[in-house]
């Protein structure tokens, strides 16, 4: 077991918005450390199915202790959901973010907490780390990156920073490093913000495509969801929640052929079901639940097939 604990966020609210149908086949799209697959797994029946997906290693060998022949796991990114058949599952669950010991384990470099390589990687055993990718990126891109994953608005003084230091052969290598370097670079920062906050979020953000992945696998969960399946949706930052909203908002219209504008309109894929916050209860447990939010969508039916012609 990991030596860092991890609160699974709006654990009941979740399960209990996911699991319609107890003998259903389900999605834990991020399986973190276990918590949601776990209370998925209390609530299913006996013929029900859960699948779950997780990049990282140290999720994997956790995984390793369910020992329940209703679960599996896979080594993928939740993207890989579109691989799976039309209509196949009674629910998806994606919980965002990173897990805590993701963030306390200095060794991931994913914090700026204690001092460790600046790794920021959900796989580490694929892909190049956040420091290979500022060792190497122009200015320019290290500037955007930073502008529009972190929404810093002193992008382009960090960015200078970084290249003037690894022109003067000091590469950014540690946590520490780079948190430092931030901070001499950020003029100002909101009360009780760690100056490097947004630049860390930006660089992990970068470093793993998560933006691009989410719109792969909400795009892929419309597919495999069944009619009546959910999609449950636990975001942590604004960039996350604005692409989840306005998905479900786009898939609950009723879509227009432009090239036919007299037809039938398309029913809606989506039903927007609400949005929800962890109650004061859980923020008082638990701090890192605060910037929570939870969408939940339900996939509508199918329309009938329309029959034209005379009397049989």
């Amino acid at each position: 077991m990991s030596a860092w604990s991890h609160t699974t966020v709006l654990l009941n609210e979740a399960v209990d918005a996911l699991v319609t149908d107890p003998r259903g086949r389900y999605v834990d799209a991020t399986f973190g450390r276990g918590g949601h697959a776990r209370q998925i797994l209390r609530r299913l029946a006996p013929e029900g199915r859960l699948t779950a997906f997780d990049k990282d290693p140290e999720a994997l060998a956790e995984a390793a202790h369910i020992r329940d022949a209703r679960f599996a796991i896979r080594h993928q990114g939740f993207a890989a959901l579109g691989e799976w058949p039309p209509h196949s599952v009674a629910g998806v669950l994606m919980d965002l973010g990173i897990s805590s010991p993701q963030i306390d384990n200095p060794a991931r470099g994913f914090s700026f907490r204690a001092d460790g390589p600046l790794d920021m990687r959900m796989d580490p055993t694929r892909g190049q780390s956040a420091a290979d990718w500022l060792a190497h990126a122009d200015e320019r891109q290290i500037a955007q990156v930073i502008r529009d994953y972190g929404e810093e608005r002193f992008a382009v003084a960090i960015a200078k920073a970084i290249v003037a230091r690894r022109q003067a052969g000091r590469a950014v290598a540690s946590t520490l490093e780079l948190a430092e370097l931030v901070a001499g670079a950020v003029k100002t920062r909101e009360p009780g913000q760690n100056p490097a906050t947004r630049t860390f979020q930006a660089v992990r953000i970068f470093v793993n495509a998560e933006l691009e992945e989410l719109e792969q696998a909400l795009e892929a969960a419309v597919q495999v969801l069944q009619p009546g399946g959910r999609l449950v949706v636990i975001s942590f930052h604004s960039l996350e929640d604005r692409i989840v909203k306005q998905f479900i908002a786009r898939h609950a219209r009723a879509p227009v052929d432009r090239r036919a504008p007299f037809a039938e309109p398309a029913p809606p894929r989506l039903r927007a079901l609400g949005k929800s916050r962890p109650g004061a209860a859980e923020l008082a447990a638990n701090p890192r639940a605060r910037s929570a939010i939870m969408r939940v969508a339900e996939r509508t039916a199918a329309p009938a097939p329309t029959h034209h012609g005379g009397r049989a």
